[in-house]
Formats: structure tokens, sequence, C-alpha cells
């Protein structure tokens, strides 16, 4: 599986914020790894300079084997919560798909 992480112009892309978000990523989809192919993160800071609450977002989408991408986002107060949300919404679609593919 692999996992590319991107972000907007107003947030600052760093190796290391991207390890940890790819190590994030890999431990909460270690189930579904037979089945996703990619994940692509998009970080996003809607508001940019601005002050606001709920104004980062993280959109994932994850590439499977066979079927259409599943694509979910989240926006909170900081990155770490809206991976977190995301992450919690992802596994949900995840779930819900994958189970439909095997009924049928």
């Amino acid at each position: 599986m692999q996992i590319q992480v991107n972000t907007n112009k107003n947030i600052e892309g760093s190796a290391r914020m991207s390890a940890y978000f790819t190590e994030t990523l890999e431990d909460a989809l270690s189930r579904f790894e037979d089945h996703i192919t990619r994940v692509q993160v998009h970080l996003s800071d809607e508001n940019g300079e601005k002050e606001g609450s709920d104004d980062k977002r993280c959109l994932l989408e994850a590439r499977l084997k066979g079927l259409k991408p599943v694509v979910v986002s989240h926006y909170a107060e900081n990155l770490d919560f809206a991976l977190s949300g995301a992450i919690d919404k992802l596994v949900k679609s995840l779930e819900t798909t994958i189970d439909k593919q095997r009924g049928h």
C-alpha cells in the first residue's frame, strides 16, 4: 500500500510530518492492506492566514483493487484531529464497501 501526502500552499509539509501521517495511516488501515493499492492524503488550511475554528481539512482517497476509489474528508481545528476524523470515516466506508463486495 502506497501512501502519498500532499499539502496546499498554506501548510508547510515536511519529511517528518509526512512520515508521521504515513505511519498513522499504515497502522489504522493495516487490516485493509490486501484491498488498498494507494492512499492519497490531501491536507489543507481552508482559511490560510486567517484565524478560524475547524479550518484544517484532511481528505483521504483510498484506491481499491478492482473497485472505485473511496474518498472521505474531515474538518477540524488542527491537522491531527482532521486526520483522525478522516481515518474514522475512511475505515467505516471501507468496511461497508468491502462487505458489499464480499456479498456479491
